[in-house]
């Protein structure tokens, strides 16, 4: 293989035939587009760019042009003044570069890229999934947090614009915060359905906004059934067949020297933290200077020249290599490594050919794993100058199985050259946090039961109608935790079910509260400090922490913090933790897991935390009374059963509200806040609740004991399969967002008390724990829908489109 691009034969042509994909639309499609089989569970094609200088290596001026050009589209589309006001957004890692080329040719407006990197001290500015990706969470981590902060036209960047879902997310998380009133959406291909299309023209009339796309091609694929079953089976086949592929046409002992560039000072490498017009002016000016000493470092008689990305950084090195291209007689071509797993097979009809394998060398938040570069081996580089950011210039980089290495054993000559990684400016943080607010100032618990890592706003106006705040959610125009529902006072009949409810669970509660604190003073020893994450797991961490004083005469500190799904745990409030005690003490608690998103909220926050501030010891490990989902190792019971706290809010949770983060009223050194309900002091049960639960701990010591050790003898890996029934549930009832599916009693009932719920599917047969379930779905007439094979024993679904007065799924009244 020398050339992928110039065999005359389409790069999709192999998986079409063995797999039966289509790909139908513009006559230049094929032009753009090849094909390969991804190794990844979610989707089996993968179409390979011909011009993102990702996979294939292609003409430097060809990928910058086709950027270029996008970017003068949307500045004729929006007009200068606009385009003046505009943001530039790409996405990481693929299109971090043609991100950057589109605001070249828009010009005026700044540019940030999203990042799986997270850098210490800086606050995300947003984030967002992209749910068919390999590494799905993405950052935004702007230097100036007022960059995304305005109300001027967002121009989202991506290669490929397949089902919208990351757009949609990145929209909808984005415009909580921040509310503007123009969306641009620019792709390479646009690859959409009809009902893809469709879904984003419903979500702009949602949110009152209006999104244009921009795309330089735009066609569909055409799936057979049964394709991913099919396609993984190939890549299985094709793996085992050839164990290391691509490595054709090795030239052992490859020489690496290094190739000095003088990179401007202060001159940030890319748009990770954001990248002005300014900033492009003095990289203009800096780049022929560059590329001259890049030139100079070059071998005598080099025809054939690969300038070689990395990752996330794909700006600056199409760029170097650009000017290299226009100055020197050497054919160059750009590509850059990737972290994206792919099939490589060796044929013209084929889009990967070879593939480079190599461990990462950036220290990843993820953690060590392979990298890989396509097309680079056996493609007949005579010299490959590998570009990196400093951040990437460790040891792993020159290890004899790292990066340079393999690509000294296809190419004679090898050229490293290094780019400062930018370090953004960080304003300083206050010393000082303020202690914990404790009862009866705040909240009806004792004041040594918990400390609540809170500020107080009980004097802030923070109620919502339900239905309004359903609306303005989902419609991207508030975040759910900007505001508070009206809090559910219940009836007399609906009191009445939830002592009934107490009375005949408590045994069952109490046991399971034993066994999930037996199994943290097993396995964590010492004196673990209980951190609950509020406000469900608050009742949950008290009870424990009466567990081991009535057993043990141990008094565990224990602490409440807040947790917003979206917007990760409330970092002071770890701050303060870190500060206090030691993080290798920490356990986490929670009511019950239904999906884990929590579980995958805290995991993915602990991390970024640990990044940024350099404090370690954390375990992101959650404690539940209840894992219905199996999202956890640490538990009392698997069971989905009625706890009894789940029936009620504030009044059987110390009288505190769910807790609240928004940015007129948190700033970035305050903890998170929520409200103490004062007034409802004759309706509260907390603490009658807690002694119901406790009375009881005598009798089950023995059972506890039992369950413990057989518990501890289990194998107890998390399979997630409550995540799973989600998505199915959600595609099944055409509701595309898991966010809006809330599996198990718990969490059915807080659907029920706080947002609009659509339907409850409910488990054939259930019985006495369904009761208050059924008689709040009475109240709201919301139908309860009997299922033979759900996983759990009820599931309860929002409203997946809510607008006032509407019944079906499409967001439109139908009749019932």
């Amino acid at each position: 293989m020398r050339n992928a691009v110039n065999d005359g034969v389409w790069s999709g042509t192999w998986v079409a035939r063995r797999l039966g994909v289509e790909l139908e639309g513009d006559e230049h499609l094929t032009d753009l587009l090849g094909m390969a089989l991804r190794r990844n569970p979610k989707r089996a094609h993968l179409l390979v760019s011909k011009v993102l200088g990702k996979h294939v290596p292609q003409s430097p001026a060809v990928v910058h042009g086709h950027g270029l050009r996008l970017g003068e589209r949307v500045r004729a589309l929006l007009g200068d003044a606009e385009a003046a006001r505009a943001v530039v957004l790409g996405y990481a890692e693929t299109a971090t570069g043609l991100g950057h080329s589109v605001a070249d040719g828009l010009a005026l407006a700044p540019y940030l890229h999203s990042t799986r990197r997270p850098v210490a001290g800086v606050t995300p500015a947003g984030g967002f999934e992209e749910s068919h990706s390999h590494a799905t969470s993405h950052l935004l981590l702007p230097e100036d947090p007022a960059l995304l902060a305005g109300d001027g036209p967002l121009v989202l960047v991506d290669d490929e614009f397949s089902t919208g879902n990351t757009v949609l997310n990145t929209i909808r998380d984005l415009h909580a915060r921040h509310p503007r009133d123009r969306y641009v959406v620019v792709a390479l291909v646009d690859m959409r359905s009809a009902e893809d299309t469709a879904r984003l023209d419903r979500f702009a009339a949602g949110i009152g906004a209006r999104v244009d796309l921009v795309a330089a091609a735009s066609g569909t694929v055409r799936l057979p059934e049964g394709v991913l079953e099919k396609g993984q089976a190939l890549v299985a086949e094709h793996e085992r067949a050839d164990a290391a592929p691509g490595a054709p046409g090795a030239v052992p002992g490859g020489q690496v020297r290094r190739a000095e560039l003088d990179w401007p000072a202060g001159l940030p490498d890319g748009g990770r933290h954001g990248f002005t017009p300014a900033h492009r002016t003095r990289l203009e000016a800096a780049l022929p200077g560059m590329a001259a000493r890049i030139a100079d470092a070059l071998p005598d008689g080099s025809r054939r020249v690969l300038v070689l990305g990395f990752e996330e950084l794909m700006y600056a090195p199409l760029r170097l290599a650009a000017e290299l291209e226009r100055t020197v007689p050497a054919e160059v071509r750009y590509s850059t490594t990737t972290r994206s797993p792919v099939l490589a097979v060796d044929d013209p009809g084929y889009a990967i050919r070879t593939r480079l394998a190599f461990l990462a060398h950036d220290d990843p938040a993820d953690g060590p794993g392979e990298r890989y570069a396509y097309n680079v081996a056996g493609a007949g580089f005579d010299t490959v100058v590998a570009v990196v950011d400093s951040a990437a210039d460790t040891p792993a980089l020159h290890a004899p199985d790292g990066l340079l290495a393999r690509l000294a054993a296809h190419a004679p000559h090898v050229l490293l050259a290094v780019v400062p990684a930018h370090e953004p400016h960080l304003p300083e943080r206050p010393a000082m946090l303020p202690e914990p607010l404790r009862g009866p100032a705040f909240s009806s618990y004792a004041p040594d039961e918990v400390g609540w890592l809170l500020q107080d706003l009980s004097s802030v106006s923070l109620e919502a109608p339900t239905e309004e705040r359903e609306e303005a959610v989902q419609n991207g125009g508030a975040h759910y935790a900007e505001s508070l529902p009206v809090e559910y006072q219940p009836s007399e009949r609906y009191q009445a079910l939830f002592h009934a409810a107490l009375e005949t669970s408590a045994d069952r509660i109490a046991r399971a509260v034993g066994v999930v604190t037996e199994t943290v003073l097993t396995e964590r020893g010492g004196t673990p400090v209980l951190v609950s994450l509020a406000r469900a797991g608050t009742p949950v961490g008290v009870l424990m922490r009466r567990w081991a004083e009535q057993r043990y005469g141990v008094q565990l500190p224990h602490y409440a913090v807040s947790i917003v799904r979206g917007r990760g745990i409330d970092a002071n409030a770890l701050r303060w933790l870190a500060a206090h005690h030691d993080p290798r003490d920490v356990v986490f608690v929670d009511g019950w897991t239904g999906k884990g998103a929590i579980t995958r909220e805290l995991a993915a926050a602990i991390e970024e935390f640990e990044r940024a501030e350099g404090v370690t010891g954390f375990d992101p490990e959650i404690a539940v009374l209840a894992d219905p989902g199996s999202c956890v190792r640490t538990y009392g019971t698997r069971d989905d059963f009625l706890i009894p706290s789940a029936c009620l809010n504030s009044t059987v949770s110390g009288l505190i509200s769910r807790t609240v983060l928004r940015a007129d009223l948190v700033g970035p050194d305050d903890f998170h806040g929520a409200k103490f309900y004062r007034e409802l002091a004759g309706a509260d049960v907390s603490v009658a609740f807690l002694d119901a639960i406790s009375a009881r701990f005598p009798e089950v010591l023995g059972e506890v004991d039992t369950a413990v050790k057989e518990l501890l003898a289990e194998d107890r890996t998390p399979t997630w399969e409550g995540w799973r029934a989600v998505e199915r549930i959600s595609e099944e009832y055409g509701i595309h967002d898991v966010n809006l599916v809330k599996p198990g009693v718990g969490e059915t009932t807080r659907v029920l008390l706080r947002r609009v719920p659509w339907k409850i599917l409910a488990q054939a047969g259930a019985g006495a724990d369904l009761d208050h379930v059924r008689l709040l779905a009475e109240q709201r007439g919301v139908p309860v829908e009997e299922v033979d094979d759900l996983p759990y024993t009820c599931v309860g679904l929002i409203h997946p489109r809510y607008t006032r007065g509407a019944t079906g799924a499409d967001g439109r009244a139908v009749n019932v």
